[in-house]
């Protein structure tokens, strides 16, 4: 079991250059069956789900070849449209597959999928829309069958902007027949990435980062190669660490413009913000001053930096209020913040943070991928040594987490507790 040991009371001072976007990665490289030849994929990064998305492509008949810093992709040798449930589990996006594989083969076979415990994240607008477009569905024992013998386009009223179900629609409506509207269409950054992606391939994709998407169905598609986007959740991480520790940072290679909630928030805070192309400056006050959040679809705040920003509003002046309206389960991991003597109460979709003079290390552990981070930041800025256990969770969606930190002046270190013992 792997774990990080933190020493806080950390001003952070320094440098970070931003990873490629994990939640634009996952679904592209999904997408690269529909073309069933190479394809070459730079500023992926390397974590934990994307190494489990390439697993389950080498399971079903593809090739995947790392190559200094690009990843060249082979699909033409797909022989096998059954996702592995073990993989499924562990990796709810793992479900993106199902698009792919249905729209170049008409068949997919797969299980519910696992993923963080943050709530209920049901996959019956993947399914509805799939039957919209003439798939059939069959549901048995825990696994779920999809085949046809043709896709045709049709009109998808999503009756809540999922951004997976956005996804696998786009993904298994790319080589059928006619066209596809999507109405009510998540608009995050990541599906104009996958629009950017498709089309490069030869789709016709249109209206992506609006909440209608229009998929007109093409006969074949071709090799390319494509840079994936920076990650806005990282970016968002990395600049409330600096703003809660009080510190300055330079955040590069990254895209201000898919975080506009997030620096308006911070700047609410207090904090000043300095913003050149690909690089975002971050100057943090003495003092945090205490803001409400509420996290909605995109363009609203993102509900994945809920969980960071509460952590950062534990040294606020004053009270903040949050509230979560994506994910009804989102909350756990302010237990955890509670022992190191943050002052939270929850009722209901609210949680309300006091803001205390001072955090202390604790024995703690990650809750999910988000709320694990939390507790990073919490640590770092934290009197005396938190020990932070389950860190599976946080290497699931950060490139080089530790070794980032220790270059901004974060006294951090990975540890292997089995080995220890």
């Amino acid at each position: 079991m792997l774990e990080y040991i933190i020493k806080g009371s950390k001003k952070i001072q320094g440098e970070v250059n931003i990873s490629g976007s994990k939640n634009s990665a996952l679904p592209i490289i999904a997408a690269t069956i529909l073309n069933a030849g190479k394809t070459t994929l730079y500023n992926v990064p390397n974590i934990h789900d994307t190494k489990m998305m390439f697993e389950i492509l080498n399971k079903l008949g593809g090739k995947v070849n790392k190559k200094a810093n690009k990843i060249i992709i082979d699909t033409s040798n797909i022989d096998k449209y059954e996702i592995p449930e073990e993989l499924m589990r562990q990796m709810r996006s793992s479900v993106i597959f199902a698009g792919s594989l249905i729209g170049k083969y008409k068949k997919a076979i797969f299980s519910y999928p696992g993923g963080c415990d943050i709530g209920t994240r049901p996959i019956d607008l993947h399914l509805k829309s799939f039957e919209k477009l003439g798939i059939n569905i069959t549901k048995n024992y825990g696994n779920i069958t999809c085949n046809c013998d043709k896709i045709i386009g049709e009109k998808i009223n999503l009756d809540f902007p999922s951004v997976g179900a956005t996804e696998n629609i786009i993904l298994a409506a790319i080589l059928a027949e006619g066209t596809t509207k999507i109405e009510n269409a998540a608009r995050e950054p990541e599906i104009v990435d996958l629009q950017n992606f498709l089309n490069k391939m030869g789709a016709n994709v249109k209206g992506a980062g609006t909440s209608q998407i229009i998929i007109e169905g093409v006969k074949k598609l071709k090799d390319v190669s494509y840079n994936i986007m920076p990650d806005r959740i990282e970016t968002g991480t990395f600049l409330c660490v600096a703003a809660m520790s009080g510190g300055e940072i330079i955040v590069k290679n990254t895209n201000s413009n898919h975080i506009i909630p997030v620096i308006d928030k911070l700047e609410e805070a207090g904090c000043k913000i300095d913003i050149q192309n690909s690089k975002i400056e971050l100057k943090a006050p003495k003092k945090l001053k205490a803001i409400n959040i509420k996290t909605m679809p995109y363009p609203g705040f993102p509900t994945d930096m809920q969980q960071i920003f509460a952590s950062m509003l534990t040294l606020a002046k004053g009270t903040s209020i949050v509230v979560e309206n994506i994910f009804e389960n989102r909350y756990k991991y302010t237990q955890e913040l509670i022992r190191m003597g943050a002052k939270i109460s929850i009722e209901g979709k609210t949680a309300i943070i006091k803001g205390t003079r001072r955090l202390y290390g604790a024995n703690v552990k990650a809750t999910d991928l988000r709320g694990g981070v939390a507790i990073v930041i919490a640590a770092i800025c934290a009197k005396g040594t938190t020990r932070i256990e389950n860190i599976e969770y946080i290497l699931r969606g950060y490139e080089k987490f530790e070794q980032k930190l220790q270059n901004i002046g974060v006294d951090i270190e990975l540890v292997n507790s089995k080995l220890e013992k």
